[in-house]
């Protein structure tokens, strides 16, 4: 599943509306290609002090473990062992053009966790819709983003110890539901849920140094009924709450079309 991700994204333009990456073309991107390779250096100001982030590399009181569980932070990646050099680990997908840590708290791997909750997009007879190619049309919850405002999944990151199936069950309460719920009322809908991908994703926050990896669960009401009684709100970061028609000329934030893409195919739904 890994080869449905091409270092695009997270390659070239600006990073964070602050910083312009250094331009890698396609050959040079590979670590063990030989470029005249000089990219900036960033670490956002927001980060540090952050219960959620890393002291700076060079902080003597910074000893971490890297490729490995250190402590109650997972710098283990889902794809295996990246390289570490001059104490710095090295994206696995190779150059982005630019060093540091950017916008994320984690050297190496930062860890999120994206519920793809979905359903069947029905007619008002209740029947289910079909797309002239025969398929079925297979509705998902998104959210709008604060900070970008882009269409995307209601994930998250995974905080530290947590396991990943309390992460998926959070983050779709406080975006899609603004915490207006017990997390007991969802115990049955998340114990149902099919992973969808598991590992590296082309995201806009990445860097040379850190990098976003994810767990996609898809969780899905068949007949609909369960999601109809729920009340759907904005919350936490996100500003809206929307349902898109799967289909490839939904655009999405970072890498989150091709989660769905993955999704429609494993429902045998229209894409």
């Amino acid at each position: 599943m890994n080869k449905i991700f091409k270092h695009i994204v997270c390659r070239n333009g600006i990073y964070a509306n602050k910083i312009q990456r250094f331009i890698v073309p396609d050959e040079y991107i590979q670590w063990n290609v030989d470029f005249d390779y000089k990219p900036p250096f960033y670490e956002s100001p927001g980060i540090k002090g952050k219960p959620w982030a890393d002291l700076s590399i060079d902080d003597p009181n910074f000893k971490p473990q890297f490729n490995a569980v250190d402590g109650n932070v997972n710098r283990k990646s889902h794809i295996g062992d990246y390289q570490v050099v001059n104490n710095l680990p090295l994206n696995p997908f190779g150059r982005t053009g630019i060093t540091g840590r950017g916008i994320l708290g984690r050297y190496g791997p930062n860890h999120a966790a994206d519920p793809i909750v979905s359903t069947w997009k029905r007619d008002e007879n209740n029947e289910i819709v079909k797309h002239e190619d025969g398929n079925p049309i297979l509705r998902v919850l998104c959210i709008q983003r604060g900070d970008t405002k882009e269409i995307a999944l209601p994930g998250g990151m995974v905080d530290p110890g947590e396991q990943v199936s309390v992460t998926l069950k959070r983050e779709f309460i406080e975006e899609a539901l603004n915490g207006k719920i017990q997390e007991s009322e969802l115990d049955d809908f998340f114990n149902k849920g099919d992973e969808v991908y598991k590992g590296y994703v082309d995201d806009p926050r990445n860097t040379d140094n850190a990098w976003m990896e994810t767990v996609a669960v898809n969780f899905h009401d068949e007949d609909g009924t369960f999601l109809n009684k729920l009340k759907f709100e904005a919350g936490d970061d996100a500003i809206g709450i929307h349902w898109i028609d799967v289909s490839r000329d939904v655009k999405l934030y970072a890498s989150h079309a091709k989660l769905i893409e993955a999704t429609a195919a494993i429902r045998n739904a229209h894409f």
